[in-house]
């Protein structure tokens, strides 16, 4: 594998990272870059890892997690994007209605956008590609992206702030189910 064909790689694999943390940046007050690279680095960790992980255990455990990785992803989405839905008809103003970046919501998001990456990571064994440079290359990309898009979605959320959250819940349920419906062959982009 060529340097453009894995920069289109890992461009294509960081999209729906970079959906997800322009939701993100929707529900912040402001996006500072603590908060951008701590985003960008759950992203992209997980996007290194989850090909890495594809690749080591390609032979074991394909089958399995292919069949069902965009189940995976479909119901990580919906029910995180139901809560923001669900947060968005709550009356109270107050701080904590900012996306919390905790372990709790960070992880399934990240586990959720990269589970496709896992797919590669198996696809790369059979390649014989030189995986370090090619899962950092990945990781590096989606980091890079996410931070963009928090700024991007953050730019947008203030100014307009009520509908923020509603509108990235309903952009965490589309991806879900467009995941779900390209695995079932019903649906390409």
């Amino acid at each position: 594998m060529n340097l453009p064909e894995l920069f289109f790689l890992a461009v294509g694999l960081s999209m729906d990272a970079f959906a997800v943390a322009i939701c993100i940046g929707l529900t912040m007050t402001k996006a500072t870059v603590k908060k951008s690279l701590t985003i960008g680095l759950y992203f992209g960790i997980f996007q290194a890892v989850m090909p890495l992980a594809g690749y080591i255990f390609a032979s074991q455990f394909a089958d399995k997690i292919i069949a069902y990785d965009h189940w995976i992803a479909f119901v990580l989405l919906c029910f995180l994007g139901g809560k923001m839905i669900i947060g968005s008809f709550k009356q109270e103003e107050k701080p904590e209605s900012e996306f919390s970046l905790k372990p709790s919501q960070m992880l399934p998001l990240a586990l959720a956008t990269s589970i496709d990456a896992l797919a590669v990571g198996v696809s790369f064994a059979f390649l014989r590609v030189n995986i370090v440079p090619a899962v950092s290359f990945i990781g590096i990309t989606t980091l890079v992206i996410s931070m963009i898009g928090v700024k991007i979605g953050n730019i947008f959320g203030t100014k307009f702030k009520s509908k923020a959250e509603f509108a990235g819940g309903i952009i965490l349920i589309f991806i879900g189910l467009k995941i779900l419906l390209e695995h079932m062959n019903i649906f390409s982009l």
